[in-house]
Formats: C-alpha cells, structure tokens, sequence
C-alpha cells in the first residue's frame, strides 16, 4: 500500500483509527448470563444488598438510564431513582413496572467476555490499544481504505462481535484517535460513525464542548463561563487564553477540536499471552467437531506465536457450555517452549475432561512469555533439572491445574480495569 500523506490542517499521520466502546459492558454481560435481563433496567454496582449503606452503580443500561440512574452515583440514590423489583413487588406503595434488577460486579466473568471481544479485535487489526474492560483503539491502516470499503469492514466487525460474543459495540473512525473517541460516543448504542479525512473540524463544531476528548464536566463548566459552549468554539479559541485557564492541558484539547492529533495507535506493554477463540454456530456434542476445532486453534495460536518470535511456557483452553458457563484448564511446563505439536497436544489432553459435554465455544491459549535473547531451555529443564529461581513457578510438565484461570494478570487502568492482555 503506498505511503499516506497527511491530513490538510492536521498534525498527524493519515491514519485509519478505529475506536471499540461496547454498550453498558457490565450490564450486557449480566444479560448474557440471564437472558430475562434483556430490555430490563439492569444496574451493575455494590451497596445494594441489605445491611450494607455505601456503594456505587458502576454500570446502568440505557433503560435504567431512562429512571435517571447513572455510573458513578451513589447506590442509594440510584435506589431512589429506580427500587428494586424484589422489593417493589412487596411495597404496596411502589409499582414493579417503574424498578430494576440490581446485580453484584463480577470482574472475573466479565473479564472472560472482554477476552472473547479482544480476540475478535486482534484478528481484525495489527496494531491495537486496550485502554479499558470494554474499550479499545484499533489502527485500520494497513487493513482498509477510506470510503465503502471501511464501512463495510466496520459493519463487519460489529457483527461478528454480536453474533460470536453476544454484546453490541459502538465504534467511531477517524484519521486521528481522539477524534475517533468522539465518534464512537456520538451515537450509542450500537453506533457506527466515520469521520473521512478533512471532515474532522466540521463534524466537531456544532458538539457541546463536553464531547471533546479530554474535556469532562467540570472543565466544561469553567469553559462555558469563558464563552466557549461548542467543540467550535474550542477550535477557534486563543490557544494562549486556554492554556492560562487549564495548563497545557487546555492547549491539548484545543487541538483536538481542530482536528490536530499527532498520536500513533501503539500496544500498552508487551503482550502476556496469544490466544483464539472459535463459536460454533450452534453448540455441539458432536466430539470430532469439536477435536478438529481445538486442533485448528491450537495450531493458530502456536503458529502466531512463532511469527513473534516468542516462547511460551503455560498452554491452556477455554471451554464455554450453555447458557454461557465459562471453564478453564492449563498446563504450565518446566520451561518455556516453541512447539506447535506440543501446544495441540497439551489442549487435546486438556479437553479430555469435556469430552461428550455440550460446547458452544472452544479457545486455545499460550502464556507466560519470553521474549528477545531468553532463550528455550534445554530437555534437561523438562527432566526436573530446573534453576532454583524457578523451582516455586513451576510444575510437572504433565500435570494439570484443574480450574487455574488462564492469564490472570490484570494492567492497570486508564478510567477503569484494564483486559487481560493475550496479545
């Protein structure tokens, strides 16, 4: 693909971003465990439960937004707003048509479906940036050009992340990555905007100042009291004035608004494991299905590993039964290794504990990396002649770690808790 040039009036590179935010995540992923729950008033948070009198809602759904229950407030406000069903059902004063479902935050679980999401997004750009559980920046670049083509990739995309995984995401598309946040919040739920190349100042100037990348709601405040109430007023204020009333923080947002946004889509860190992840259309007990599926994974994984360069020393698999349960299995070896038939292997003994189990999705992992110069050991490690330093970390090659989860190392955030990384 020839070079691109840059963008008139931008400072950038003529990227493709791409920005994944999926819709009230929590709240979509208590959905996918109830399916009652679906275009109910679904609240995710703490504080609640009886006896307790401190919490938060950290997710509502766009219907429990409609009772004027929002992320961050006060459990006990959000229960002004909207009582629970349970307890309107046996409150003669309260109607259960006007109450909602509360449910406990579950990071491990939702951390499962993020993972589902993030093997889709690998596969379907180089380079990506996880930033949160439920949001990600995706460089589209290389992969697809302005025009129907990227429409059609986007659609794509949002449908393979609803039908695989069962969630709806939001994207937005712009040549530079704060424009594409924006977009990607312009029109949720299940949005899809592209902002092409030049149109980046137009399609910011009528939006509330607030909606610019970088401006919340008490900056906004102050910047409405100077007069600038849009995103357009923003982009052609004095960039002087602005950085005098917020740091260089106000020079920053001043050029997003304009358009002007330098940044590259770069991965936070190295990656902590490889991963596939396949659904059947409709799940199975049909076992030689499911061996060839594991095998074609685990070949994949392997396969994509060695194009890194990487060793790898804990293989695993994901199992998912109906309605949604979701079983690991891992096997961590003495040594890190490079080894396609071993990794198939080690998964076909894995999935030998399910075998006759119904299977609505099968995944195929490889963690605990080496990278660069750490070279593979030699088969003296799988002999039990290991370092000392190592002795604690590791365990028989053939043993099994029966409902160890599979990569549990968890980034810190930027807003909220990060994904696992698997690449």
């Amino acid at each position: 693909m020839p070079q691109r040039g840059r963008l008139p009036g931008a400072s950038g590179p003529d990227q493709i971003v791409c920005h994944a935010d999926i819709d009230c995540f929590y709240a979509s992923c208590e959905r996918l465990r109830e399916s009652a729950l679906r275009g109910e008033p679904v609240v995710v948070g703490m504080g609640y439960e009886p006896g307790t009198t401190n919490g938060a809602v950290a997710t509502a759904s766009y219907e429990a937004r409609e009772f004027g229950v929002e992320s961050a407030q006060a459990i006990s406000q959000a229960l002004d707003a909207l009582p629970r069903k349970i307890d309107a059902a046996k409150a003669d004063d309260q109607s259960v048509e006007k109450a909602g479902f509360y449910r406990p935050v579950d990071m491990e679980y939702y951390e499962s479906v993020a993972s589902d999401i993030k093997a889709i997004l690998h596969e379907r750009a180089d380079t990506v940036r996880e930033v949160s559980i439920d949001e990600a920046y995706l460089d589209l670049t290389e992969r697809v050009e302005w025009g129907g083509e990227l429409r059609s990739f986007a659609a794509e995309l949002k449908a393979e992340i609803r039908e695989e995984v069962g969630v709806t995401a939001s994207l937005g598309i712009a040549p530079t990555m704060s424009a594409a946040k924006v977009a990607s919040d312009h029109d949720k739920p299940d949005g899809l905007v592209v902002v092409e190349p030049g149109d980046v100042q137009s399609f910011f100037s009528d939006l509330d100042v607030e909606e610019v990348h970088g401006v919340g709601p008490v900056t906004a405040a102050e910047m409405r009291e100077m007069g600038i109430e849009t995103a357009g007023d923003l982009a052609t204020a004095d960039p002087a004035r602005l950085e005098a009333a917020f740091g260089e923080r106000g020079r920053r947002v001043h050029r997003f608004a304009r358009g002007e946004d330098g940044r590259e889509v770069e991965p936070k860190g190295r990656p902590k494991s490889f991963s596939r992840e396949s659904a059947f259309t409709e799940a199975t007990t049909d076992e030689e299905r499911q061996r060839e599926r594991l095998q074609t994974l685990a070949e994949a994984v392997a396969g994509r590993a060695d194009q890194r360069g990487v060793l790898y020393q804990t293989i695993g698999i994901k199992v998912v039964t109906p309605p949604f349960d979701v079983h690991t299995r891992a096997n961590s070896l003495s040594g890190p290794v490079a080894d396609e038939e071993l990794v198939v292997d080690v998964a076909t003994e894995l999935f030998e504990e399910f075998d006759g189990e119904e299977i609505r999705k099968l995944g195929v992992r490889v963690s605990n990396l080496s990278f660069g110069s750490e070279s593979q050991p030699s088969l003296a490690a799988f002999s039990g002649e290991t370092d000392a330093d190592s002795e604690d970390e590791s365990v028989d090659a053939g043993a099994v770690s029966k409902g160890q989860p599979i990569g549990s190392d968890v980034e810190p955030p930027e807003g909220q808790s990060s994904l696992r990384d698997f690449d």
